[in-house]
């Protein structure tokens, strides 16, 4: 009797392990990694005066991606994965993947080791950069229209609007002073913050299983995500 409650608790933490890429989180992610593609296919009105705004560093990997999208050459066939790895390599020039990793781990990340945290730091940088790449094909000429921006200190928030032909979200890319340079560390989409509901789901994990269970679970969603990528 014992073994089979212990059955029925294990196979409700193995679904509760799942939830992470339940079919909520999935909505929720795949607007905001879209969101963030539609940013960086779009034009942003009325574009910074300040050198060095955090403004002005968002603007500069729209125009440096829509470059890149917008040369012919690069759209041959035979030349699809080097479009997709030039956008990336933009990309990842904005966003610091080191500072939403630590964010999303919360208090676990003090508990690993230097060597653990620059593991994750590239497998969450993986995952998210095959998360958009995954999704670069559904782009469907979305629009941005900036609307404020706000400076705290070490901080800033530049806020815009993702207009479609059906729908208008709210869109606010957080990003932080750091090494003489503004760095996307977190992504709001109507209000959801990405690394907040990444935290709520690791830490779920984490106490469930470990953290080991959580390097496992992405490891394994990163590499089916890759696999979906290279067979397109």
């Amino acid at each position: 009797m014992a073994s089979e409650w212990m059955g029925e608790e294990q196979r409700q933490r193995k679904a509760e392990h799942d939830s992470l890429f339940s079919s909520h989180l999935r909505r929720i992610t795949s607007v905001l990694l879209a969101s963030l593609l539609g940013l960086f296919l779009s034009v942003l009105v009325a574009g910074a005066q300040e050198n060095g705004s955090a403004k002005e560093r968002v603007i500069h990997t729209v125009d440096s991606v829509m470059g890149i999208l917008s040369d012919q050459r690069l759209k041959a066939p035979e030349r699809v994965q080097e479009r997709r790895q030039l956008v990336k390599q933009a990309v990842n020039r904005l966003l610091d993947y080191k500072e939403m990793g630590k964010r999303t781990l919360g208090a676990q990340w003090q508990r690993l080791t230097e060597v653990e945290q620059e593991e994750f730091e590239d497998l969450f940088q993986q995952f998210l950069s095959n998360s958009y790449e995954s999704r670069f094909e559904e782009y469907s000429d979305e629009k941005v229209q900036y609307v404020g921006e706000r400076l705290k200190g070490d901080f800033a928030e530049v806020r815009t609007v993702l207009k479609s032909n059906k729908v208008q979200v709210p869109l606010d890319f957080r990003l932080l002073w750091k090494s003489g340079q503004w760095w996307v560390y977190d992504l709001v989409v109507d209000g959801i913050s990405l690394v907040k509901n990444y935290r709520a789901q690791f830490a779920r994990i984490i106490q469930t299983f470990s953290y080991e269970g959580l390097r496992e679970k992405l490891q394994s969603k990163t590499d089916l995500i890759n696999d979906v990528v290279l067979a397109r």
